[in-house]
């Protein structure tokens, strides 16, 4: 469930790593959370939230060069 940075060099998906932010953000609000692991949890949320900007900002950048091209055309 909650693996570690090298999980997301195996080609992790934008949705993926969205969907165990949400995992990680129920887990955190449910009263049965584990104090233990709960650094850990905000670890991996913290990854996982960098993982998504630099996803979005790749597919923008992506996004906007197809725009200029046509732009020039």
């Amino acid at each position: 469930m909650y693996s570690n940075c090298s999980n997301m060099s195996k080609k992790m998906t934008y949705k993926e790593a969205y969907m165990e932010l949400q995992e990680i953000a129920a887990s955190l609000e449910s009263d049965e959370q584990e104090i233990d692991m709960l650094s850990n949890k905000i670890k991996r949320a913290t990854e996982l939230v960098k993982f998504c900007k630099e996803k979005l900002r790749s597919i923008e950048n992506e996004v906007n060069s197809e725009i200029e091209k046509n732009d020039n055309l």
